[in-house]
């Protein structure tokens, strides 16, 4: 259960703390459209399915209790107790092609339970896709492109964290990046994947995602959800995990909103859109 990001469980445990009763609908959307054939879908439809009752019996295991609590101490010990006793639900995964053959999938619950259910569903669909269409990995090329990033970055002292959770190819695809960055990187900050931080000794690497200011952008508005969202998030964490995204609905309003207290408490900003060379100089 821990083969997710790192701030998929801190998202989580702010609304547990905030807001256990606000419920919430996670909508897959293919941006590509890609369309399926009747005979591919039959296939995903059994390996989807399979993948979803397999997931529900994952929990978090004594031992992976006992190092998150050591590991990732701003989230308190008795969300982990929660986790510990958490379950996904196959019937929650409300999935199907439509007519031309596009795949849809929506995920509603509470706010708390439903962003645990957004890493899954993601890495499930892009693994089973490759699978089904019969795109095959090259392992050796990929790991010679990782091996030239890495130089690179020891090269010119470039720190960076890995997250290739959301989006990877395949779930042994990441751990070959992850290895090799653990024994080749003298820069890398960490990865946001916490099963595979715990495995190879790593930091996990995370702070908020853009729900959470989405989040509050439909419950007090617009103009309120770049500020009340940090409000939140201090109120919760006192300056821990300290790294700000600030372009859901545009860094300028962000920054129009921000306050000096804010950024005093603030370690950092984030940025994932945009032209870096100019959000950071108005950073």
């Amino acid at each position: 259960i821990l083969d997710t990001d790192l701030y998929k469980f801190s998202v989580s445990y702010a609304y547990f703390n905030l807001y256990p009763l606000a419920e919430g609908t996670f909508t897959f959307t293919d941006r590509n459209r890609e369309k399926w054939s009747k005979e591919q879908q039959i296939v995903f439809d059994k390996m989807f399915s399979d993948e979803l009752e397999r997931v529900s019996n994952l929990h978090l295991t004594g031992l992976e209790e006992v190092w998150c609590k050591k590991n990732i101490p701003y989230i308190p010990q008795t969300y982990w107790e929660w986790l510990s006793s958490f379950r996904f639900i196959p019937q929650l995964v409300d999935y199907e092609f439509d007519e031309d053959g596009v795949f849809h999938c929506e995920v509603t619950t509470s706010l708390y339970k439903v962003t645990l259910y957004e890493i899954l569903v993601l890495a499930a669909y892009a693994e089973i896709r490759n699978i089904v269409l019969g795109i095959k990995p090259d392992f050796g090329k990929a790991r010679q492109l990782v091996r030239d990033k890495i130089e690179l970055a020891n090269q010119n002292d470039m720190h960076f964290s890995e997250f290739g959770t959301r989006r990877r190819f395949s779930s042994d695809m990441q751990e070959m990046v992850i290895s090799e960055i653990k024994r080749n990187s003298k820069t890398c900050a960490g990865t946001s994947n916490v099963y595979f931080a715990m495995k190879y000794g790593m930091k996990p690497i995370g702070t908020f995602p853009h729900e959470w200011v989405m989040f509050h952008a439909a419950c007090f508005g617009y103009k309120r959800a770049n500020y009340l969202s940090l409000e939140d998030w201090i109120e919760v964490y006192k300056g821990d995990l300290g790294i700000a995204l600030v372009d859901t609905y545009t860094t300028k309003s962000f920054l129009h909103t921000l306050t000096k207290q804010q950024a005093i408490l603030l370690s950092g900003f984030r940025q994932d859109s945009g032209d870096e060379v100019e959000v950071g100089n108005s950073i």
